[in-house]
């Protein structure tokens, strides 16, 4: 490739397997590449994180999957609206993220369901609020994902 520009990746065509479905997964510990992507996450790196947690998706099987679908898109949210000034795609994109989220139970491969799931509504009500200008969104409230062993 000229000038490092990569090709767009082809992504498979993807049914809904097992959406909403029960896994005994939720029991286990993260996955490597979930736990890479968390870091990731927690550390403002949303398009990496959408990356690492894509690949995992598209490769997991298991109903699991949505769970890490969740999570990224949840941090494309946060990606639209801190990288793009998106607050549409921001807004879109948490709610997409929490409806898969709200199928899990509260700790799923240690992640703290949860309190993703309450620290992005806040998000969403916070940019509820400060639509249109998306420049009085308080930064603090973008979530940190923990994991159940974390304080």
């Amino acid at each position: 490739m000229s000038g490092g520009h990569e090709q767009p990746r082809r992504r498979p065509t993807i049914g809904k397997i097992g959406r909403g479905a029960p896994t005994s997964r939720c029991a286990g510990p993260p996955a490597p590449a979930l736990v890479h992507g968390i870091a990731e996450f927690n550390a403002g790196l949303f398009f990496e994180q959408h990356e690492t947690l894509e690949e995992a998706w598209i490769a997991e099987e298991d109903p699991v999957r949505y769970l890490y679908q969740g999570i990224l898109q949840i941090g494309v949210g946060c990606y639209h609206l801190l990288t793009k000034r998106n607050a549409r795609g921001a807004g879109r994109m948490w709610a997409k993220g929490v409806r898969l989220l709200e199928s899990f139970p509260p700790v799923c491969c240690g992640v703290d369901v949860t309190a993703l799931i309450a620290a992005t509504r806040s998000c969403m009500a916070e940019l509820e609020r400060v639509a249109p200008n998306i420049d009085a969104f308080d930064r603090s409230l973008i979530p940190r994902i923990r994991l159940a062993e974390e304080p």
